[in-house]
């Protein structure tokens, strides 16, 4: 599956909850999730702009934990970033790891976050607030298969095409000034 993504970067939470919540926005996710960044030793998917992860979430909308494994590949970044991504849904985070690990692959990062995501058409609104060692500002990313929709929905945010980025969070906080182990 393909994604068109953007992100706009240091956002009012309080403002964004205040503008879905005005436009009755379907509240489609309220989870934590531990994000494990698994790659080669010699980091060749992280600097093709890809990697491998087992995403472990605690729903809290549903009570529940729920387990992925997905790989994910740059196609393009111009004008919104475009992803080749391969996801499922696994029964555990160890089994995942381990089919990572006998393929060659080493665990790079974990990283925590909370994440609130809200429906609008096609397109899926995410607050994203990580741990502060990882990022210290929250962002929205704007997920959505239609430019169209990507469009109305910066705009019904209050944003404009220029707010937004393509880049991937590792080159946000690089030229925020965060420095990364990675």
């Amino acid at each position: 599956m393909q994604e068109m993504e953007t992100r706009i970067i240091k956002i009012d939470v309080d403002n964004i909850r205040s503008i879905v919540k005005k436009h009755n926005l379907q509240l489609v996710k309220k989870e934590n999730q531990i994000n494990n960044i698994y790659d080669f030793e010699d980091r060749r998917l992280l600097n093709k702009k890809g990697y491998a992860r087992i995403r472990i979430i605690e729903d809290l909308l549903n009570n529940e934990t729920i387990n992925f494994m997905t790989t994910k590949k740059l196609i393009s970044q111009t004008p919104y970033k475009v992803m080749d991504e391969n996801e499922v849904i696994i029964s555990d985070s160890e089994t995942g790891k381990n089919i990572f690990t006998s393929l060659g692959l080493i665990l790079v990062e974990s990283i925590k976050k909370y994440r609130e995501s809200y429906k609008y058409k096609n397109t899926l609104i995410e607050i994203d607030i990580n741990d502060k060692s990882f990022c210290p500002f929250p962002y929205l990313e704007i997920e959505t298969n239609s430019e169209e929709e990507l469009k109305e929905v910066v705009n019904l945010l209050g944003y404009t095409m220029e707010d937004t980025t393509s880049k991937t969070i590792y080159e946000i906080l690089d030229n925020e000034g965060v420095t990364k182990g990675i």
